[in-house]
């Protein structure tokens, strides 16, 4: 087992402390940090990230972390007034209590690879509390928020960015980690739109999205062709095309003419 600080890492919170001060500096470089701003951190661990967020003059700082234990050492060790510790999990907290006030915050944060996506969701559900951020993920996960078209373009691409400005930032091998992770990692910068474009029905849009790219390789209508949508309204030129081959636009007019 691998310990810190004389604490042990806890593998189902995947724990894979940064150790690379070059690293934390470029992701607190890439934000604006002023008097005013508010951060919040997931995941503090053993304060690495968390020491130098202190260092700037931003107004507070506010910690998510799961690990009693971790969040018991940061207190100990980092005593500051703008610090404010929430023992629990990111993806089951009130973040609308957490975060009207002092809003918009930005996010600085090495997250749980095994949970990404789920915390990039509450990232989007609540991105109107955000004004930017960035965090570490796996670099394969990064590539395909990215991607605009080909092998790993798909729903994750679409999706995030619709709505939020994403922008690849450091490649981090694994051992700027302890213990080092089997995989390459990448900070990703993100901003929200401030005006993002409405689609109509949007919840049942994303499914249909889903649909369209369930196998990337196949063409829409081997896609479409078990489920409910009307794709007679869809010409056959349209229909043999990959979802991977079509942009937002493309897709976007397609759903206008099968949702009714």
């Amino acid at each position: 087992m691998a310990y810190s600080q004389g604490i042990p890492l806890k593998k189902q919170f995947g724990q894979h402390f940064l150790r690379d001060t070059r690293i934390v500096h470029n992701m607190i470089f890439a934000v604006e940090i002023k008097p005013t701003t508010s951060i919040f951190e997931i995941g503090c661990g053993d304060g690495f990230l968390t020491k130098y967020i202190l260092a700037t003059p931003a107004a507070r700082l506010k910690i998510f972390e799961i690990d009693p234990d971790w969040a018991n050492y940061v207190q100990e060790t980092y005593k500051d007034e703008r610090m404010t510790m929430i023992l629990d999990n990111f993806l089951d907290i009130d973040l609308k209590e957490q975060l009207t006030e002092h809003a918009p915050w930005t996010v600085l944060a090495n997250l749980p690879y095994q949970v990404t996506f789920p915390i990039l969701h509450r990232f989007q559900e609540y991105r109107h509390f955000l004004k930017e951020g960035v965090v570490m993920i796996q670099e394969e996960v990064a590539q395909k928020l990215v991607k605009t078209k080909g092998r790993g373009y798909g729903y994750p691409s679409l999706f995030f960015q619709h709505y939020f400005a994403l922008k690849l930032l450091d490649k981090v091998p694994p051992t700027a980690f302890h213990p080092a992770p089997k995989v390459f990692s990448r900070l990703i910068y993100f901003k929200p739109h401030t005006n993002v474009i409405p689609i109509p029905d949007e919840e049942k849009f994303w499914k249909f999205i889903k649909h369209c790219f369930k196998q990337p390789r196949r063409t829409l209508k081997n896609n479409l062709m078990h489920t409910h949508y009307a794709v007679e309204k869809i010409s056959d030129d349209v229909l043999g095309l990959r979802a991977q081959e079509m942009g937002m636009k493309d897709l976007l007019g397609i759903w206008e003419r099968i949702r009714n």
